[in-house]
């Protein structure tokens, strides 16, 4: 009679658990990433949702061709470029500032608490802090109580045109920055201590130390956290501008995904919406590779 090793069916057993797992991901993707693509086709159609995907009037790229002869197209192309780049940039310099002043914090203790305070808003919905935000910038809010003590005329900052997207860009790198310098905190421990005790010899100050000891040993994380970045440059970031702006800022504050959300959702043109959702993927599709094969180059970072 032939028994079958304890350790071999532990074994069958973590293999079976483990397949298990990924199965459930892989259905979870399929049915919710891969099936609903069969959507795009509606970017070549003249779409009626009587008809369905499939027996709608096929029109080639009429959409893409309305699509960009828009001049709210136009507008709204600028709007995501200037904010989604302002915050890509803002949040790589900011996280980077503040976790090289957090790592020469010597009391731990204050170090963690500064740490958990700044790293809490990433956990707040924009649902949340956009009710937070408007208050504090309405017209009666804390914002214009302390500016009219210097003579600034109140006003209802997220309702001005001009003001909106810095606000925009404002709020979402005070929200982010405190966990994007968590990976810069995490680079930081990986430079060697010899070498600020070594320039501390020399008569190195703290700021030298830093500017030739620090930088140089994160630069690799640095140049991959910017670049990988490029593949988000048409991600404005939908939830923080459906919760923050209003028809009276359209001209500056309207980007990609909430016009989509309009035309397709509010003004029923799904084949135009489609188009314009898939102009936006195959563009990020494209950064995404270029960024990759930057990202290997400059820095020798790869995924396999």
């Amino acid at each position: 009679m032939h028994l079958q090793k304890p350790g071999r069916k532990r074994k069958s057993t973590t293999f079976l658990n483990y397949n298990i797992m990924v199965g459930v991901g892989m259905l979870w993707l399929i049915l919710f990433n891969i099936v609903p693509m069969i959507g795009i086709v509606m970017a070549f159609e003249n779409y009626d949702p009587v008809k369905g995907f499939f027996r709608s009037d096929f029109i080639g790229l009429e959409n893409f061709q309305y699509l960009f002869s828009m001049s709210d197209s136009r507008r709204v192309i600028v709007n995501t470029i200037i904010i989604a780049v302002s915050k890509l940039v803002l949040n790589v310099i900011v996280p980077l500032v503040f976790a090289l002043l957090l790592n020469e914090i010597r009391k731990m203790k204050f170090k963690k608490i500064v740490q958990t305070v700044v790293y809490l808003p990433h956990f707040l919905s924009w649902v949340i802090l956009a009710s937070i935000f408007l208050e504090l910038f309405s017209f009666r809010g804390a914002f214009n109580t302390i500016v009219s003590a210097f003579g600034v005329e109140p006003k209802i900052w997220f309702a001005e045109e001009k003001y909106f997207r810095q606000l925009v860009i404002f709020s979402d790198v005070w929200k982010e920055f405190g966990y994007n310098a968590v990976i810069y905190l995490a680079a930081l421990t990986g430079v060697s201590q010899d070498l600020y005790e070594a320039a501390a010899i020399d008569g190195c100050s703290r700021l030298k130390a830093v500017w030739h000891i620090t930088l140089p040993g994160i630069a690799p994380t640095i140049v991959v956290v910017a670049v990988l970045g490029l593949g988000n440059v048409l991600n404005a970031g939908f939830d923080q501008v459906f919760n923050l702006y209003s028809p009276l800022v359209y001209s500056t504050g309207d980007i990609l995904d909430t016009w989509v959300y309009r035309m397709g959702l509010l003004n029923v043109q799904f084949s135009l919406a489609t188009a314009a959702g898939l102009f936006k993927s195959a563009i990020s599709f494209i950064l995404i590779v270029v960024s990759y094969i930057i990202a290997y180059k400059a820095a020798d970072y790869k995924i396999f």
